[in-house]
């Protein structure tokens, strides 16, 4: 039996991670009626194993800050017409997209004029800023589908048809790999102290990030720093995003060389071993908080931008927070060094305070812990026997693809 034709797009590497697990859990669900589906859109290489058709790669359009999209612009723009003109083609019976809101907004209101349904999963951060958006988000998404329990309210508030279903990563066990395991598998010691170095996954974030942690890591190896009398206690992780090309790859592998200085430093895989295994981290904003969190790794938050975009964004943000986890915390409980605070010895000297067991670094494990029980409430909430917030998302995907076809069908049946 023939089955219906579905629009997915993500444009950063957690939302092609979520793409690619949506992919796969609808398909399933259609397949338990005899459907086969056809999957087109933009997404990684994740989603393309998943059954994606990708129409535009993500790793083609990741950008991120105000400067940084009008830089790139017209490839953008090219990529977006790439993208209309296979939705105009194809006419998929719904549209489900996933944050990045750059491109996706655009879309949407496409889709609108099609009459094609938006399902929208993973929220763009309207909360914090640019709530003028908002508007976009009640005339042309039927469903919002948030992943953080605060942004269900804010939504409804607005007259928006929202739901929390929960946040994907606070639903996966632990990584499997053991220290042994990991260690040999990336070269490492597993008796020295590892140090998470999460830059994060565009290439630009990397090159404006990775510097200055390298610069910090220097410091922490320094031999005779806080009594330490060898050089060679610490060893750096530092994991790459699969949205990165081979090119981008080497590229982070000539950023270690030129700012390493002779520190232990390792490109990996798994960003979550990583979190896992690692004694603290430094964590640009983004995802990579979240998945810290989750895991309870004690970590430090850094980020920068152009001096454009962070002048726009003091005018426009109103939330008092920039990290993940101290937005649901309601509190600062990881240190935010953002802008100008963002320096190696900013990073150093918040480190080390995590290293040693103590207040410190325990009052964080505690509060990481709380944001855990936060993420997870509605997992908990819905027991065993119903579904995580990937097959909650697909459910509903699914659910709009049948009330589509008996519309369809409708007509016919009243003639």
């Amino acid at each position: 039996m023939s089955g219906p034709t579905l629009f997915i797009s993500a444009g950063e590497a957690s939302g092609e991670h979520y793409g690619a697990l949506l992919t796969t859990a609808i398909r399933k669900r259609l397949a338990a009626s005899e459907q086969t589906a056809q999957f087109f859109g933009m997404g990684g290489a994740r989603m393309e194993a998943a059954g994606l058709d990708r129409v535009v790669r993500a790793e083609d359009v990741a950008v991120m800050g105000l400067t940084e999209v009008v830089r790139h612009l017209p490839r953008i723009y090219g990529e977006y017409r790439k993208l209309k003109r296979a939705i105009r083609e194809r006419r998929p019976n719904v549209a489900v997209l996933i944050d990045f809101p750059e491109i996706h907004f655009r879309l949407a209101r496409e889709f609108d004029q099609m009459h094609v349904p938006v399902i929208y999963f993973v929220s763009p951060q309207l909360w914090a800023w640019k709530k003028h958006r908002i508007r976009l988000v009640q005339k042309y998404v039927r469903r919002m589908l948030v992943i953080f329990p605060f942004e269900e309210p804010f939504y409804r508030e607005h007259g928006v048809e929202a739901e929390f279903v929960g946040h994907p990563l606070a639903e996966l066990p632990p990584p499997a790999i053991s220290r042994q395991q990991f260690a040999a598998e990336n070269g490492l010691n597993p008796a020295k102290t590892w140090i998470g170095l999460l830059p994060g996954s565009r290439p630009r974030e990397i090159r404006d990030h990775l510097p200055v942690m390298l610069e910090a890591a220097r410091c922490l190896a320094m031999p005779g720093r806080s009594g330490r009398e060898a050089s060679t206690e610490f060893e750096f992780l530092t994991p790459l995003a699969p949205t990165l090309s081979q090119a981008q790859r080497s590229d982070v592998l000539a950023l270690v060389k030129e700012h390493g200085g002779g520190v232990t430093v390792r490109l990996v895989d798994d960003a979550r071993a990583v979190l896992l295994h690692a004694r603290a981290s430094v964590v640009a904003s983004g995802t990579a908080t979240v998945e810290a969190a989750l895991i309870g790794n004690p970590f430090v938050v850094v980020y920068r931008v152009s001096p454009l975009t962070y002048a726009i964004a003091r005018r426009t943000v109103k939330v008092p927070h920039v990290a993940m986890a101290n937005l649901i915390a309601g509190k600062r409980i990881v240190p935010e060094l953002i802008q100008k605070d963002f320096t190696a010895a900013n990073i150093v000297q918040q480190i080390e305070r995590l290293l040693p067991d103590g207040a410190p670094r325990q009052s964080m494990m505690q509060e990481l812990a709380e944001i855990r029980n936060a993420l997870t409430v509605r997992a908990r909430e819905r027991g065993d026997k119903t579904p995580g917030a990937v097959e909650r998302v697909a459910e509903i995907v699914v659910a709009e693809i049948g009330e589509r076809a008996r519309a369809a069908t409708q007509p016919a049946a009243l003639s």
